[in-house]
């Protein structure tokens, strides 16, 4: 019966139906986000609700809706291998949705985006749940959801050079901290994609920039530890996962790319100011790590 309902609403190219009230509609997506069915997560509440914030369905209520939407952030968080990851993980993408509404219409004050940017950013640096797809319930994709959050806050108006630098430096703190995950399902791209949309932004100094990726170097180009024996995995997972992220910011930022809306289209038209001068630090980064690839065993 239920899925039945949201079929037709899917078919009804996601009209809001005139029953049961709004309040109602809402509290049921957003339950769903958590729901282990991947299909009822990511083919009806994920799409309905960032629909209907696109279309401005939640215009009047968005501070609160945000507010409500941030609250599944903090459920079961610090569980691993739990199946409350699904509502912590499509909660940031719902969130990212908000954000981007508020980038779209300018509604929300900056206090409001502030508290958002502060509750999703805390949740992502403590998830200790990095899986991409779970056998038998579908996507979790944690740090893929988590990295949209960041992209859309850093296409937001009310920041600017010390929000732009806390979003960079918390995407460092989400690769450099040990895990036992490795990254496989490309959360690197999804990451430097977040932070091409900050790069775009040319706030940020040249030197914050070198300073930020010799941290980034720092894990990428770690040696074995000296007591690792044959059976040792490396590089550990946080050194891969730095690595694969370096790679990809590298070869999106020599490519360039592409936003999807019209928005999205001016916001990357030109090339970062910082292209050049950042693309040798990166470089001199991949140096030692593609010298390690060389490596028998």
């Amino acid at each position: 019966m239920i899925e039945r309902f949201w079929q037709h609403v899917l078919e009804s190219e996601m009209a809001v139906p005139a029953e049961p009230p709004l309040n109602d509609l809402t509290a049921e997506l957003v339950s769903m986000l958590g729901s282990l069915d991947s299909v009822e997560r990511h083919c009806i509440a994920y799409p309905v609700l960032a629909t209907w914030l696109s279309q401005g369905v939640y215009d009047d209520l968005l501070v609160t809706f945000g507010d409500g939407v941030a609250t599944g952030l903090n459920i079961g968080l610090g569980d691993v291998d739990s199946d409350r990851v699904f509502r912590r993980a499509l909660s940031a993408s719902v969130l990212a949705s908000c954000v981007t509404r508020d980038n779209a219409a300018h509604l929300l004050p900056i206090d409001a985006i502030v508290t958002w940017a502060d509750s999703g950013l805390t949740w992502f640096v403590r998830e200790q749940d990095l899986r991409g797809f779970v056998p038998h319930r579908g996507w979790a994709h944690a740090v893929a959801h988590g990295a949209d959050l960041i992209g859309a806050l850093a296409r937001s108006r009310h920041f600017d050079v010390t929000e732009l630098t806390v979003l960079l430096d918390v995407i460092a703190d989400r690769l450099v901290a040990p895990t036992a995950y490795r990254l496989t399902h490309g959360e690197d791209d999804r990451l430097a994609y977040a932070t091409m949309a900050i790069l775009h932004r040319d706030a940020l100094s040249p030197d914050l920039l070198e300073a930020w990726v010799g941290r980034l170097d720092a894990t990428a180009n770690r040696l074995p530890p000296d007591d690792s024996g044959p059976a040792d995995e490396w590089p550990s997972a946080h050194v891969h996962n730095t690595r694969s992220f370096v790679r990809a910011l590298y070869l999106q930022l020599a490519m360039g790319v592409h936003g999807h809306t019209g928005q999205d289209l001016a916001h990357f038209a030109t090339a970062p100011a910082a292209r050049a001068d950042l693309l040798l630090i990166l470089r001199d980064a991949l140096i030692p790590s593609l010298r390690f690839a060389d490596r028998p065993g």
